[in-house]
Order: structure tokens, then C-alpha cells, then sequence
């Protein structure tokens, strides 16, 4: 290969940006940011981004406490109320419409999901991975 990237390579790009862009956005809606972060296409128009160690100090003495239901509901609410930012930053790195967005959390793991399902991007159903912008 003489210089090209391949989809490979612009897919594993993309999905490293996807991964610092929600530890920021965390760090900047929520106060701390999780420990780790990955994410990965699921099928051509879904990404998923998990992100590890993600509770806030509250939070985790919250679940001590046996009071799970509360960290996730909370969770649900801050994300409703800052879900314009996470769709943004996604739809700006992806280069595609993120069409429904939704996070999900495991309060006693410290695990946050960050599913993002994307506008059809054509007629591709080869399953052949993600499409990636400029492909």
C-alpha cells in the first residue's frame, strides 16, 4: 500500500476518536471521566462505546449503600439533558446522522454504554463492517 489508508485503518481512527471524544465529554458534563473507553461498530449503521470506571465518587457510595435504582436514574437524567453534546461530537466524527441515541449504565460494575444508531448511509447489506465516511 503506497500511502492509502484502508477502511481498516479509518475505521480503527474513527473509533479511537469516538472513544476520546466521550471521555471528554464526560469529564466536562459529569466531572470525571471513566477510566477506559472503547468502542466498536455494530453492524453498518450502529456504535457502540463502552466506557469503564465511570461512576463519580457519589455515585459509588450511592451503589455501597444499596441504592442502585437512584445512580441510574440520575444517569438517565443528566444523559437526557446532555445528549445534544454526545450526538454532536459523534455526528462530527462519524460523518453521519445519528438518528437515536440512548446510554445505559450497570451501577454496581461502574460500566456506561453509549449507543448510537446512525441514518442508512445507502444500500449496503453485504456485511462487510461499518461504512466509514469518504468510502
Amino acid at each position: 500500500m503506497t500511502g492509502a489508508m484502508s477502511d481498516e485503518q479509518r475505521a480503527g481512527g474513527i473509533l479511537s476518536a469516538v472513544s476520546s471524544a466521550l471521555v471528554t465529554l464526560h469529564k466536562e458534563q459529569f466531572g470525571r471521566g471513566p477510566t477506559r473507553a472503547r468502542a466498536n461498530f455494530a453492524g453498518a449503521d450502529t456504535l457502540v462505546c463502552v466506557l469503564d470506571d465511570a461512576l463519580l465518587p457519589a455515585e459509588r457510595v450511592m451503589v455501597r449503600l444499596g441504592d442502585q435504582q437512584r445512580v441510574r436514574e440520575a444517569r438517565a437524567a443528566l444523559q437526557a439533558a446532555t445528549s445534544d453534546q454526545f450526538v454532536d461530537a459523534i455526528e462530527r466524527i462519524v460523518n453521519r446522522t445519528v438518528v437515536a441515541f440512548a446510554s445505559a449504565i450497570d451501577a454496581d460494575q461502574g460500566v456506561v454504554w453509549e449507543l448510537f444508531n446512525f441514518e442508512p448511509a445507502g444500500p449496503r447489506n453485504d456485511g462487510a463492517g461499518p461504512r466509514v465516511a469518504g468510502s
